[in-house]
């Protein structure tokens, strides 16, 4: 959708067209496109609304009602904040005693947003012509909002008294420009220096103004996380949304931190969660596997503290970096799924499937971390290919210890 486009449907005729439009519906939308035409309406302009009724559909789920009256393209609604967790950016400046906040690359507008919900001074930038003007009409609602097209590094930001109370929030673009598949979507990159702006600008951005925000991929290295600032991973019931870094008086803990959230709760674990330094060692074998398997959320992975649920349960991971702990002791903690131990063995075909048989299973729910096993080539090896005949159903994990890959059967707790 080009930038002319944009303003077809966000005014006149265009914006009506969409107004009058029913709930979107995939089997009945071809029809409506025949009838919409016959009506009069210019071709173009019927596809393009249909389009928007389809993105405002898959919309509902990151920006509930507002969705409704918000304008989308297919990278923007992919890449964009969930409104929940904008809101806790904004949160951040706010408690910061920020006023005005530049978001530089504001995509469509979704962490624009949330700054603008709690009366924050917005200046939304964004390199893209079409979608600038595309957060343009998702921010018309708030006047203490302004949207700009332009390049983040192109940027005059305020000097003298007007940095007093000055943020920045950077979503640095992480595709490239051009169709990449049937669908639309345009490739990933996954450099910090193929971004835009690059990393080596966003810590220059950070080292100008010290309340700084930057929203980036959760497979952001560790090993990149600046000294003073606090990078978190996040997790929106168990997806890994992002990893965003925060400087200066934005930082809530400094370091590695995971923030665990859904509509009703938000967990944060930090490093300091873990042992100081006195973390058991892993396995070494499948026989020394205790009753309970503790699997913590994928933001406490991703953020490398694992170690926090090994101090959390005084237990121990079956190996390292595989995620997987195992206790003698049974605790609920709302950041890691628990599990109770049936059977832990060697992984071998031939003596997995005589087990799962004498014990009356015949269909698998398979995990796994740490191994490269073929799940499907699994189930058809042992049998099991989820028909069912009459048996029950087994929750299979398979992993490693000790160097070696083993089959824990579980039961969730």
């Amino acid at each position: 959708m080009d930038a002319a486009m944009v303003d077809r449907l966000s005014d006149g005729e265009g914006w009506a067209l969409l107004r009058s439009l029913p709930p979107y519906d995939e089997h009945a939308s071809l029809t409506l496109q025949g009838r919409l035409r016959d009506a009069g309406y210019d071709a173009d302009l019927v596809a393009a609304a249909m389009t928007q009724s389809r993105l405002r559909s898959r919309g509902v789920e990151k920006f509930g009602e507002f969705a409704a009256g918000m304008l989308f393209t297919a990278d923007g609604l992919e890449q964009s904040t969930r409104l929940a967790i904008a809101a806790r950016h904004a949160h951040r400046y706010a408690a910061a005693g920020v006023r005005d906040v530049y978001d530089l690359g504001c995509g469509l507008g979704a962490d624009a947003m949330a700054f603008a919900g709690l009366d924050l001074t917005v200046h939304a930038v964004d390199a893209d012509a079409a979608t600038a003007r595309v957060a343009a009409v998702n921010l018309r609602h708030w006047p203490s909002a302004r949207v700009t097209h332009a390049r983040a590094e192109d940027v005059l930001l305020p000097q003298g008294e007007g940095r007093r109370h000055l943020g920045l929030w950077l979503d640095p673009a992480r595709r490239v420009s051009g169709v990449a598949d049937v669908r639309g979507r345009t490739r990933r990159v996954f450099s910090l220096d193929a971004i835009s702006p690059s990393w080596s600008q966003v810590l220059a951005f950070a080292d100008d103004v010290p309340a700084t925000g930057a929203k980036l991929s959760p497979s952001f290295p560790h090993g990149s996380v600046p000294r003073g600032a606090e990078a978190q991973w996040t997790s929106w019931y168990g997806e890994v949304l992002e990893c965003a870094v925060w400087w200066g008086p934005l930082v809530a803990t400094a370091g590695r931190t995971a923030a665990v959230c859904t509509e009703t709760s938000t967990t944060v674990v930090t490093e300091s969660d873990a042992a100081d330094g006195a973390l058991p060692p892993a396995l070494g074998s499948v026989h020394e596997v205790s009753e309970w398997l503790y699997e913590p959320d994928r933001a406490v992975i991703r953020a490398g503290l694992t170690g926090a649920l090994v101090a959390a349960v005084d237990g121990a991971e079956l190996a390292p970096g595989v995620g997987y702990v195992t206790s003698a002791g049974s605790r609920d903690l709302p950041w890691a799924r628990r599990f109770r131990v049936v059977e832990a063995m060697p992984l071998s075909t031939k003596h997995l499937a005589r087990w799962l048989r004498d014990h009356g299973h015949d269909r698998l729910t398979i995990k796994k971390r740490g191994v490269t096993v073929d799940a499907d080539a699994l189930r058809r090896q042992l049998k099991m290919t989820g028909r069912g005949r009459g048996g029950s159903e087994a929750t299979l994990v398979l992993t490693r210890i000790g160097g070696s890959q083993v089959a824990l059967v579980v039961t969730p707790a």
